[in-house]
């Protein structure tokens, strides 16, 4: 009985221990990534030359949350939101 407990106390949490698909930015200029973490929807960004990556955040479309992380990072070349992964013409509209 004692193992039955266990195991389904396990199984309710798996997850909580689920990775989250990845959030992450390939900014234009390596030189706009800030130095610090920035925390953008709710989402926490940190950078490492030009590649940001994200953890948590809001639910919302991937379009807009580049625009958002554009607004305050600058231009990207790659951006994928929750493990969705724009488009070239979706990263064109979002740098526009």
């Amino acid at each position: 009985m004692r193992a039955l407990l266990i195991a389904a106390a396990l199984f309710a949490a798996a997850p909580a221990f689920a990775q989250t698909p990845a959030t992450s930015a390939v900014l234009a200029d390596a030189a706009r990534a800030p130095a610090a973490r920035v925390i953008i929807d709710g989402a926490s960004w940190t950078c490492e030359g030009a590649t940001c990556t994200a953890n948590g955040g809001a639910n919302q479309p991937a379009t807009r949350a580049c625009r958002r992380v554009v607004a305050r990072f600058g231009a990207v070349s790659a951006f994928s939101y929750k493990g969705v992964a724009l488009t070239a013409e979706q990263i064109a509209a979002c740098n526009a």
